[in-house]
C-alpha cells in the first residue's frame, strides 16, 4: 500500500495532535502576538493619534490642518490651520494642546503619528515631557493610523466636500463648527451611539407623537442636529 505525500502529512499531523491531546499539552500560543487592531483596542484609553489633512481653497491655495484624536472617546482636536506647516509651527501646536488638556493628559501614554518630517524632535519632546511615548507608523502604511484616516474621510464626506473654502480663516471657522458637532452631538457606533463628550448612555427611543423635537442647523443647514424639546 502506498500513501500520497498529502495523506502522509495529514495522518502525521493527526497522530501528533492525538498524542499531545492525550498528554494534556495544549497548542502553543501564537508567536506573532496580537494584531495591530487588537493592540489599538486594548490600549485605546491611553492612545492619541494625529495627522494632517489638506484642503484647497477656491483660489487653489492649499491649506493644511493638524488634528489629533483621543482614541478612547473619539474626541477630535483641531490643533491648527496654516498654509506653511513648518516643524516649529507643528511643535507649538503640540505645546498649546498640552496646556489645554491640563490634567486630562495624565492617562495618555502613546501617540501614533506617521514619519512626516514636519514632526520634529521638538514635537516629540512635548509629549515625552508628559510621559507619552511616540509610535511611528511604518512607511506608506496609512492603515496603521486607521482612526485618524477614518476621521479625514468622515470630515470630507460630511463637511469639506460640500463647502467652498475661501481662505484659512474660513476653513478654521468651518472646522471649529463641525468639530463641535462631531464631539458633542454626532453619535458613534463604537460608543453605543454616544458622542465623544457624553459618558451617559443615550436616552431610549421615544414616541415622536408624544414629544416635541427641536432642530438646530449647523454650517448653515448643511447638517441638522435634533434633540427633544424640554
Amino acid at each position: 500500500m502506498s500513501w500520497s505525500g498529502g495523506d502522509t502529512g495529514s495522518r502525521l499531523s493527526s497522530t501528533v495532535w492525538a498524542i499531545l491531546t492525550k498528554a494534556g499539552v495544549d497548542p502553543a500560543p501564537r508567536s506573532g502576538g496580537p494584531t495591530w487592531t487588537q493592540f489599538l483596542t486594548a490600549q485605546a484609553r491611553g492612545l492619541l493619534a494625529c495627522d494632517f489633512l489638506h484642503v484647497d481653497t477656491i483660489g487653489l491655495t492649499r491649506v493644511y490642518v493638524l488634528f489629533l484624536m483621543e482614541l478612547a472617546t473619539r474626541r477630535v482636536h483641531i490643533l491648527g490651520v496654516t498654509t506653511n506647516p513648518t516643524g516649529q509651527w507643528v511643535a507649538q501646536q503640540a505645546r498649546n494642546l498640552m496646556m489645554n488638556l491640563g490634567h486630562r493628559a495624565a492617562p495618555l501614554r502613546l501617540l501614533i503619528r506617521d514619519r512626516d518630517t514636519k514632526y520634529t524632535a521638538a514635537f516629540d519632546e512635548v509629549f515625552a515631557a508628559e510621559d507619552i511615548e511616540i509610535l511611528r507608523t511604518p512607511p506608506q502604511a496609512p492603515r496603521a493610523n486607521a482612526y485618524a484616516e477614518r476621521w479625514v474621510r468622515t470630515v470630507r464626506r460630511e463637511c469639506l466636500d460640500r463647502i467652498l473654502i475661501y481662505n484659512p480663516r474660513h476653513l478654521s471657522a468651518t472646522l471649529d463648527e463641525y468639530v463641535r458637532h462631531y464631539n458633542e452631538h454626532r453619535p458613534h457606533q463604537s460608543r453605543e451611539q454616544r458622542p465623544p463628550t457624553q459618558d451617559a448612555c443615550p436616552v431610549p427611543v421615544t414616541d415622536l407623537a408624544t414629544v416635541r423635537v427641536r432642530r438646530r442647523r449647523v454650517l448653515n443647514g448643511l447638517i441638522n442636529e435634533y434633540s427633544q424639546a424640554a
